[in-house]
């Protein structure tokens, strides 16, 4: 089975989150399965000094970010099919919201890039499972506006320590039409009727390990998923 992994870049602020990306690749590995890592030959929308949170008047690609983490075996999304791929992960970081959307920007009023949008939607027509790791659901919210799919997908709990506001976040996935459950760091949601698994990840307050856990669980369901089929 190959797992497509989406990367926004490198560094939680400006592109995909390390910790959660590594460990997506670590547990598809465990579960004997190909990871293959996809990114986009586009700026990113800004650079950011992990330091101090501020920007720096630099440029920076996406795909080659995503590739110091890749270890350079990365694909350009241009030549990614559905057929290449069993079913696709997108770990969280600023860069699903800055990079492949403008949610950080604009909320839900924001807009998807095609190329991201074309992938999900065409993986979804076809059957092939989605996770979207922390922030991430906002780009399925996104993808699938008005489609009547009454999806289902986390971005955190609204009754356990965040550094976030989940309930803005909820709102604005309700306002597209999403069903928005409460998750902690502990749980996940599994969406069986349109093959989505969605997991809070860093959206909470979260240790290492309970990360880890976390994302775990996600790519369990999504092992069961995929081999129940």
């Amino acid at each position: 089975m190959k797992i497509g992994v989406l990367l926004s870049g490198a560094g939680v602020y400006d592109g995909a989150e390390i910790h959660e990306t590594v460990i997506t690749l670590l547990e598809i590995q465990r579960m004997g399965y190909e990871a293959v890592c996809i990114g986009i030959d586009a700026h990113q929308h800004h650079v950011i000094n992990h330091l101090d949170g501020k920007e720096i008047a630099q440029k920076r690609n996406m795909l080659e970010e995503a590739a110091r983490i890749a270890r350079g075996q990365i694909q350009n999304i241009k030549t990614v099919v559905p057929a290449d791929i069993d079913a696709l992960v997108i770990p969280g970081g600023f860069g699903s919201a800055k990079n492949f959307s403008t949610w950080a920007f604009e909320g839900p009023k924001g807009s998807i890039r095609a190329d991201v949008k074309l992938l999900l939607v065409n993986l979804y027509n076809v059957g092939k499972p989605i996770v979207a790791l922390c922030v991430s659901p906002v780009l399925l919210a996104l993808a699938f506006d008005g489609m009547p799919i009454n999806q289902k997908l986390t971005i955190g709990s609204r009754h356990a320590a965040s550094p976030y506001e989940i309930s803005a976040f909820q709102q604005g996935m309700q306002n597209k039409g999403v069903q928005t459950p409460d998750c902690t760091i502990d749980e996940i949601c599994v969406d069986h009727a349109n093959r989505i698994i969605t997991a809070p990840c860093y959206m909470m307050e979260a240790s290492l390990p309970q990360l880890q856990n976390n994302i775990a669980k996600a790519l369990l369901a999504l092992k069961e998923l995929i081999e129940a089929k």
